[in-house]
């Protein structure tokens, strides 16, 4: 694996954006700050924003100076700081992801792409903070992601076992919530790379982005780890998406993913009826690892969207209170 981190080969410039809070963002950003659209890449669960390399590479050589892409890494991952066990959690994060859009986007058309954790983070955005979003957000990717908790997670296993693997993940949530700023240990991680591999790839996987997706589980801080796991699994959002009208949405799902089904995404389209749906075959919860032209291709459509001269930006209509 090259020594330069996927960050440094695309050329992305990192700053540290600083949260009403006090807490600080690790953002990185490319394209000009005076871009027409705005994308934001929003991560998953235990990952950072070096998981979207390959789409920042293809959509700023693709697109130039028409759009300027950040990736951030959410509080408790990669390199931003650590909060308390108390602000883990999913409306957190949502308020994070207000706050960070009035900093580094407070102008002009954004573009929301979030994967798993970032995909209902977006979510909560929309639900907390309805008119900023229906003001600001001109189109969604959502990729493995889930509008109803871990209400369709089964693992990939018969149903019995899901009742234990998840009762065994949700008694370790809490024990790792307890352990404030420590990260998963070197050895430890190492273990847990066939796991890593099982879980949140498909029928193939390279050796780098099993690397890089190992590498981001180990800077992610254990009470965000443990500690988001309650949220997660409780959240439910369908009724925000079916209220954001004709704004435009792409979502991808592999139908071997074992953390965010089919049938969580399927759910979203029938929340949002103008989705337009991609089902990767032989895929499971990386896609923008395991099929990165299919998600860059999801992402360039929406953004060109934005990007028409005559197509004004889509006013989300307000979630019923």
């Amino acid at each position: 694996m090259s020594d330069q981190t996927p960050s440094q080969r695309v050329g992305l410039e990192p700053t540290h954006v600083t949260l009403a809070d006090g807490l600080p963002l690790h953002v990185t950003q490319t394209g000009p700050a005076t871009a027409p659209v705005t994308v934001l890449l929003l991560h998953g669960w235990t990952l950072d924003h070096r998981i979207w390399h390959r789409q920042v590479e293809a959509v700023a050589g693709t697109l130039g100076d028409s759009v300027r892409l950040v990736g951030y890494d959410a509080r408790g991952h990669g390199r931003s700081g650590v909060s308390a066990l108390g602000e883990a959690t999913l409306a957190r994060l949502g308020d994070d992801l207000a706050e960070l859009i009035t900093q580094v986007a407070p102008t002009g058309p954004v573009i929301l792409v979030g994967h798993s954790l970032g995909g209902m983070t977006i979510m909560e955005y929309a639900h907390r903070h309805p008119d900023a979003f229906a003001d600001r957000i001109a189109g969604l990717v959502l990729v493995g992601t889930s509008a109803e908790g871990h209400t369709h997670t089964c693992y990939g296993l018969p149903s019995g076992l899901t009742r234990l693997i998840r009762l065994a993940e949700t008694t370790g949530a809490g024990v790792l919530a307890r352990c404030g700023g420590l990260r998963t240990p070197g050895p430890v991680l190492q273990a847990l790379r066939p796991a890593l591999r099982w879980l949140l790839f498909g029928d193939n996987c390279a050796s780098d982005d099993l690397d890089l997706t190992a590498s981001a589980t180990g800077r992610a801080a254990l009470v965000s780890i443990g500690g988001l796991r309650s949220s997660i699994g409780r959240q439910h959002r369908l009724a925000t998406l079916a209220a954001l009208g004709d704004l435009p949405v792409a979502a991808l799902v592999g139908d071997r993913d074992r953390l965010t089904p089919p049938r969580c995404t399927e759910s979203i389209v029938e929340a949002l009826p103008n989705t337009e749906l991609t089902l990767c075959a032989g895929a499971g919860h990386m896609l923008m690892l395991e099929r990165p032209d299919e998600v860059t291709a999801a992402l360039l459509a929406v953004t060109r969207r934005a990007l028409r001269p005559a197509a004004p930006v889509p006013a989300a209509r307000r979630p019923h209170p």
